[in-house]
């Protein structure tokens, strides 16, 4: 049963937050009342009031005992939560979020793959070498090309040995499954550069911290100018 509520509650909060971003609820349209959503989920008190905790952690919601629940504005909402990014590319596709989010990885990304050459376990590095065996059996056709390259990314940034670079992993899978599509197209091609992928990776394995943060800056730079082609060609259309 305790499963159940919690499949329940994420259920609503992934209802509820995609209503909030998309402007479902305004000065026309307030919040509604907890007896009115207790009715439309068909669920208690309890379990309502646990998925507005929830909302509310992520900034999307303020509560106040007897005062009422009202949306917050888009700038209190909690843009590293990858919910709030995942409810926000649903909303819209936003090359300007897309460009906001390379930028941030450009910031990130190079410096974990640094990080990575000179602290890296074993096991971390076989994990980037596994994402890039797993990459070349998506260009025969053996592995999924979307999930491989998020997971060399995913497995660069736990390398890095930085807790806050590590926390980021959700957020990157989320984001990267919408640019990686965008830049690919863009590319004129369905898979990512292994070798490009491999260059980071050989220099984290040989413990160059500059040549992995130079490889690493590269293969991000390329995808921001191809998102940023994409936003110049659509203000031209």
């Amino acid at each position: 049963m305790v499963v159940a509520s919690q499949s329940l509650t994420h259920q609503i909060v992934n209802e509820l937050g995609l209503s909030i971003v998309q402007g479902k609820y305004d000065g026309n349209n307030p919040f509604p009342i907890e007896a009115d959503l207790c009715e439309q989920f068909g669920v208690s008190r309890s379990v309502l009031r646990e998925a507005v905790k929830m909302l509310t952690s992520k900034g999307l919601l303020r509560a106040r005992p007897r005062q009422g629940t009202w949306v917050q504005p888009e700038h209190s909402w909690n843009l590293l939560d990858p919910d709030v990014l995942r409810w926000l590319l649903d909303r819209k596709f936003s090359i300007d979020l897309l460009c906001d989010f390379t930028e941030i990885r450009m910031a990130i990304e190079p410096q974990a793959a640094a990080f990575a050459a000179v602290r890296a376990s074993e096991e971390e590095k076989k994990s980037i070498a596994d994402a890039l065996d797993r990459m070349r059996a998506a260009e025969r056709g053996d592995d999924d090309a979307l999930q491989s390259d998020i997971a060399f990314h995913v497995a660069v940034l736990e390398a890095g040995g930085n807790r806050f670079f590590s926390q980021l992993k959700d957020l990157v899978e989320t984001a990267l499954r919408i640019s990686i599509r965008l830049t690919n197209q863009y590319k004129g091609v369905a898979l990512a550069s292994v070798d490009d992928h491999r260059a980071v990776y050989d220099a984290i394995a040989a413990g160059d911290a500059d040549q992995a943060k130079a490889h690493s800056t590269a293969l991000i730079e390329e995808a921001y100018e191809l998102i940023r082609h994409a936003k110049h060609k659509g203000s031209n259309d």
